[in-house]
């Protein structure tokens, strides 16, 4: 037991008694906000024994209670908005520091299938982002940090999340690449501190989905590069990665999906 915990903590960043709680008053957020339980029966739904145990816990993760919580979080948020949040909260939760995360043996690396690069007309989409820049090997590491602080404030300060976590490279060199990782947001808000705001940039872009481990996303990159070139296009502003399925839901690496985005000019 004290192993797997030593070993839990290094990968997840957290022990398992405080990941289970984390989770447990994430959803129980998420519900408040996206539907009209009574606190009560948020409380018992969430594994808490009393509404106290349960206001108690709730106060020490968010600043508030969770009637203060339910009237000030996700303001202006409309219904569908409030649904997808709480939908994002239960899949993206778990895992949220475990994308990029590097495996154990070279032999369990699948490699990455054949994928199709398509050209597609995306919306801006407002972000909360932070900024790094790291070597390729510190990237696993510093993503996990950045995007559960990222995901952290969104709970904390009430903002709707709207897509899956991402990461976006606006330099990348032999030696260190700067990223900039974070959450879609359902509306623009203000940053805080080293959390940033800003978009994701519409218009016209590459898009090819990454099937496999996270080692290989290169060859994704490396041929939405080569299409540009034949085609006669160019970048037209830094790509950024999606992580659409997460470690969590599919424990063998074949079955990860990462959706690369490359604006075009």
């Amino acid at each position: 037991p004290f192993h797997l915990q030593r070993l839990f903590r290094r990968q997840a960043g957290e022990t398992p008694k405080q990941y289970v709680l984390r989770l447990r008053l994430e959803r129980a957020a998420a519900t408040l906000v996206a539907g009209r339980e009574r606190v009560l029966d948020v409380a018992l739904s969430s594994g808490f024994e009393s509404h106290e145990v349960f206001a108690r816990a709730f106060r020490r993760r968010f600043g508030r209670t969770p009637s203060q919580y339910r009237r000030a979080a996700l303001a202006g948020a409309t219904f569908a908005e409030r649904a997808r949040h709480a939908a994002l909260v239960a899949r993206v939760g778990p895992c949220i520091r475990l994308f990029r995360l590097p495996l154990a043996s070279s032999e369990r690396r699948p490699a990455m299938s054949a994928s199709t690069v398509v050209r597609r007309e995306l919306d801006p989409q407002p972000i909360l982002f932070m900024r790094g820049r790291v070597s390729r090997r510190e990237l696993p590491a510093a993503l996990g940090r950045c995007l559960g602080a990222v995901y952290a404030h969104c709970q904390q300060a009430g903002v709707a999340i709207a897509g899956v976590p991402f990461c976006r490279y606006p330099a990348m060199g032999p030696g260190l690449l700067t990223f900039e990782a974070g959450m879609p947001v359902a509306s623009a808000v203000a940053g805080d501190g080293e959390i940033e705001a800003g978009l994701l940039q519409g218009g016209p872009a590459a898009v090819a989905v990454h099937a496999g481990a996270y080692e290989n996303l290169a060859d994704t990159y490396a041929l939405i590069e080569r299409w540009l070139a034949e085609s006669g296009l160019h970048p037209g502003g830094p790509p950024w990665e999606s992580y659409v399925t997460d470690p969590a839901d599919y424990p063998d690496p074949a079955d990860w999906r990462t959706e690369v985005c490359w604006p075009i000019a």
